[in-house]
């Protein structure tokens, strides 16, 4: 009987900890986030005020509607995907932007590691 009690603690304890360690990798860190940015800033800038370039300005993005920025010329999927971007769905869109909405303009393969994606999107949080 003490065995099992053991047993069912000790396995409560690792499940804890395991979402307690997906809620924070979830989260993401801003300062980490600057720098996997710096992949993005090839085809966007982040500035307030500031221009597109190949692809859209990103200032501001949490919580704007996906292909709305005025003036940026969107393709047809990504206007009709009615998406807003929300940090989970810039999770999402980092990893594989075209899964996320086939035939998207954007041509990048996406980020691989869950840690760099939840830290760029804590970043692009934090431009507001």
């Amino acid at each position: 009987m003490l065995a099992k009690s053991f047993v069912a603690m000790t396995l409560l304890a690792a499940n804890t900890l395991t979402a307690t360690t997906l809620a924070a990798n979830a989260a993401g860190d801003p300062v980490k986030g600057m720098n996997v940015y710096k992949r993005c800033a090839v085809c966007h800038t982040a500035d307030k005020g500031g221009s597109d370039t190949l692809g859209p300005n990103l200032f501001g993005v949490v919580g704007r509607k996906a292909a709305s920025r005025p003036g940026f010329a969107y393709s047809a999927p990504l206007k009709a995907a009615n998406i807003v971007w929300t940090e989970a769905n810039l999770i999402k869109w980092s990893a594989a932007p075209q899964r996320m909405v086939p035939g998207n303009k954007m041509f990048f393969a996406g980020i691989t590691s869950k840690n760099q994606q939840a830290d760029l999107a804590a970043y692009l949080a934090t431009l507001k």
